[in-house]
């Protein structure tokens, strides 16, 4: 910040929250043609061949963002400039998310500092080459200091000192834009509705088909347009309030309402997975698990969240460092849609608009995609190794698509499959980090596996299920009284049941993440981390002050162009947030005490508390790489502990352990795309709210359905591949950790998953020690904590899923990014947007016109996927060729 006591301008006379000024020509600016020329090619508008032609610069380039970022810098005093500059280079040092080589151009930019700069402010600095020639990079040569020097910093005060966040959004804004019409919300809703009903019916299918927001987005456009059109201009009066039916045009911030209305509740409630294991008959089969429970029950899941999104906002909203690169594609889609190209600007030879090309795109991914998902499926589980010895175990367990660990160097042309872990979305460098991890995995699973570790060899290497000591899945009936109650006895018959290789592994990998996260984010992050605290207390205090007497909303961020825009809305009151927690607490605390769930109250506000704890670590984490992980595995351990023998209990508050921080992270996540296309707070807290309450009607509707009218649901050989991998893995981990309980397995069956925590904390010294230490070019993106999540990636999936998707962000996250910045910056989000949205669309229309009619090409390549040891769950060692017949602990040693 440019203080006025340092004899400087205050930049807050420099105003950024309105639209830019009427165009002006070089005569009313102090701009040649050349520095207009050298601004326009740093801010992506031309390419370095036109910066280097002699065409000249007219209005086919200079866009209102182009005004407006003129007249900023021809504005900007070169002290306040300078001063702005060396407070980047302090608080983005580190920073994986500010370029690398736009950190090094303003490091020589104030290297160049004249001495004597009152005299030389005005002199042009001799050219001055960079240390290294980045192809497609000319602005990183200093030409111009004084012009430079002012344009850096220009970028980094009025704009955004990312170019991922200046290539979707404004540097300004117009309040009197309509937004929170009556049209945008009923649109919105009618949306939500509707992919609600696909999402939630599709979730159990592996994997799973999502009607995502960049699918949305597309049908949203057409929608505001047909109402523009056709629904009289109107004004109605209600209850006091009156609404314009029609207020106009459909608005860019109208359609990102909307969108963010369904994106709050796009995601299946993770409690649908509670009702389906203790409603099928395949697992417990509970006759208690009412309409008026399963209410209540997601309800309370759901909305506990927005409590926390509350605490969080200046944490992981207001701070320009708080990225979440996974919300980028999204306001991409939505300016390529409503905020078409209006000139023909080439970048790199390309002239096409967004919009065109999403269609294009979109149009190609849409035929496509009936290739590898009905026409050749090969081409979607390309398992080619496999082919050529289908009942060689060992090859099925290194190269299977199944049930293996997918070690194949071209596994897929789905994009379906190569898009799981968003190869075009999150930051190249958490997608490395990410794969290594998987890499390293891969590894300890084969040690373990082939090492016969307790046993491994007996059950498939690669499997999220359970199995007993005969190598079968475990049924976990055969243990439970006609109450579905633990009955030792019987217990003491079957046996414990036991992991697969790759299962054992990611729960020591779960085990050792939960206090690696927590105590590597505070060793290296420990002043982001005070000051998140410090944010947050000031947030809660707040909350109970009346309104004059309340710290500023933004605080420390008010400077940020950004926040400074959104000032201008008014915040929602804290008291909406807190009637909603309270509420939403009073009805998880019906849920344990009026109903069967052998739960006690206590459990529900320590779910909250461990929820509260990991808030900010997660979201911080999230916020930055677009990597997040959840609790559901630490809540079930210590529920497991507390409350033994009781699968009810477990799978209760595994609920609401994992789903508080999940449902504040996506509430988050909302408001900082708000927070990006300038939308009220106000609105977006209406449009959340009812979003959610119509997602979780829907979702038990759906939910109810199935379980009611779908032949053989969450078998592994349905026929629509509704085989439910993560209702049976909230099963099995109910039935190991809840009813059998993790004292057994610790002290009897496992004992090295405890030492797990210890080496979690363990692993923090050395890791912190080597970003502190190591090479620079290594620690800048050295993230261990996503590394330690590969892990995590394992049982039911594998690497396959992962490997074409790293080629894919190789090439356009890092080498199209740093040598085409331009070509990147205007389609890369939208390249992502229309291949997803073409997948969508069609898997819809596949399923609903040749699937579900059951209408099957029956030839090679559609049946060679499940050849041999693919299409079963195989097995190195035999359970029956073990001694007595039966593998694991002797009968009356079980723990």
């Amino acid at each position: 910040m440019v203080r006025e006591s340092e004899g400087y301008i205050e930049l807050s006379t420099l105003s950024n929250d309105g639209t830019p000024s009427t165009s002006q020509g070089y005569e009313d600016r102090n701009l040649s043609e050349s520095q207009v020329r050298l601004i326009l090619l740093r801010i992506g508008l031309i390419s370095d061949d036109d910066y280097n032609s002699a065409r000249p610069i007219d209005d086919v380039f200079i866009t209102r963002q182009a005004e407006y970022m003129l007249d900023r810098i021809d504005q900007l005093n070169i002290k306040d400039a300078i001063t702005i500059l060396r407070e980047a280079l302090v608080e983005h040092r580190g920073d994986v998310n500010f370029l690398l080589e736009d950190y090094r151009l303003i490091e020589q930019l104030v290297k160049l500092i004249p001495s004597d700069l009152e005299a030389k402010v005005h002199e042009k600095i001799p050219e001055v080459q960079s240390e290294e020639h980045i192809k497609n990079r000319t602005y990183l040569n200093i030409v111009d200091w004084n012009l430079q020097v002012r344009l850096e910093a220009a970028l980094i005060h009025f704009h955004s000192p990312y170019p991922e966040v200046r290539s979707i959004t404004d540097p300004y804004d117009d309040p009197h834009t309509p937004v929170d019409t009556i049209r945008a919300y009923t649109i919105g809703f009618a949306w939500t509705f509707i992919g609600s009903i696909v999402n939630n019916f599709f979730v159990h299918r592996m994997p799973s088909i999502f009607l995502g927001a960049h699918t949305i987005q597309i049908l949203l456009l057409p929608s505001g347009k047909i109402w523009e059109k056709y629904v009289p201009e109107k004004i109605i009066e209600f209850w006091g309030y009156s609404f314009d039916l029609n207020p106009g045009p459909w608005t860019y911030k109208e359609m990102m309402l909307s969108t963010i209305i369904y994106l709050c509740s796009a995601g299946t409630p993770y409690l649908v997975y509670n009702i389906f294991v203790m409603k099928l008959d395949r697992f417990y089969g509970l006759k208690w698990v009412t309409l008026t429970y399963q209410i209540l029950l997601m309800v309370s899941t759901q909305f506990l969240g927005f409590g926390f999104a509350l605490l969080m906002k200046k944490v992981c909203i207001y701070p320009s460092k708080a990225l979440w690169p996974t919300t980028l594609p999204t306001i991409a889609l939505n300016r390529a849609l409503m905020k078409e190209d209006t000139s023909n600007n080439s970048i790199y030879g390309w002239k096409i608009s967004r919009y065109s090309f999403f269609y294009l795109v979109f149009i190609g991914s849409f035929i496509y995609n009936w290739i590898p998902s009905f026409f050749f499926k090969a081409l979607s589980t390309f398992n080619w190794p496999t082919w050529f010895n289908p009942d060689l175990i060992h090859l099925n367990n290194i190269t299977g698509s199944q049930s293996g660990l997918g070690l194949n160097p071209l596994p897929t042309f789905d994009w379906n499959v190569i898009d799981t872990s968003s190869c075009l979305t999150i930051p190249f460098y958490t997608y490395v980090n990410q794969y290594v991890g998987m890499v390293m995995g891969f590894f300890v699973i084969l040690i373990v596996y082939y090492s016969n570790n307790k046993w491994t060899a007996y059950f498939p290497i690669n499997s999220n299920k359970l199995f007993n000591n005969k190598g079968e899945i475990y049924k976990v009936h055969e243990i439970l009284d006609e109450n579905n109650a633990f009955d030792n006895k019987k217990y003491l018959e079957v046996g414990p049941p036991y992991f697969s290789a790759a299962n054992l592994v990611l729960y020591g990998a779960y085990f050792a993440l939960y206090p690696f996260a927590i105590l590597y984010n505070f060793a290296t992050e420990w002043d982001s981390m005070k000051t998140s605290f410090v944010n947050i207390w000031t947030s809660i205090t707040d909350s109970f002050k009346p309104a004059l007497e309340k710290h500023s909303t933004y605080g420390r961020y008010s400077e940020d162009p950004h926040c400074k825009m959104m000032s201008k809305y008014e915040d929602v009151p804290d008291w909406w947030f807190l009637l909603i927690l309270l509420t939403s607490t009073l009805f998880a605390v019906i849920c344990v005490l009026f109903y069967p769930t052998e739960t006690p109250i206590w459990g529900v506000f320590f779910t909250i508390l461990i929820n509260f704890i990991f808030l900010i670590p997660i979201t911080s984490i999230a916020s930055v790489t677009g990597y997040s992980f959840g609790l559901n595995v630490l809540v079930e351990l210590i529920v497991g502990y507390a409350i033994p023998n009781s699968g009810i209990a477990l799978i209760t508050l595994k609920g609401y352990g994992y789903n508080i921080d999940s449902q504040a992270s996506n509430y988050i996540t909302d408001q900082k795309l708000a927070h990006y296309s300038k939308i009220p707070p106000k609105a977006i807290f209406k449009g959340q709210l009812f979003s959610t309450m119509i997602s979780v009607v829907v979702a038990l509707a759906i939910a109810n359905w199935q379980l009611e009218n779908v032949p053989d649901i969450c078998d592994s050989h349905q026929k629509d591949k509704l085989k439910c991998p993560g209702a049976n893995t909230f099963f099995f981990s109910s039935i190991q950790y809840g009813e059998i309980g993790p004292a057994k397995v610790f002290s009897g069956l496992y004992p090295v998953l405890k030492w797990c925590f210890l080496l979690g904390a363990l692993l923090v010294i050395p890791c912190a020690w080597f970003k502190k230490n190591g090479p620079p070019k290594l620690t800048r993106y050295f993230q261990p904590t996503i590394i330690l999540g590969g892990f995590l990636f394992y049982a039911p999936y594998n690497i396959l899923y992962f490997t074409v998707g790293l080629y894919f962000s190789y090439f356009f996250m890092y080498y199209v990014k740093k040598n085409y910045i331009l070509w990147w910056e205007k389609y890369n989000y939208i390249l992502t947007s229309g291949l997803s949205a073409g997948v969508a669309f069609s898997a819809l229309v596949i399923f609903f016109t040749v699937q579900y009619h059951q209408h099957k090409i029956d030839w090679w390549g559609n049946t060679i996927i499940d050849m041999g040891y693919e299409g079963a769950l195989g097995t190195w060692l035999k359970a029956k060729d073990a001694p007595d017949g039966y593998i694991g602990l002797r009968k009356g040693q079980f723990p």
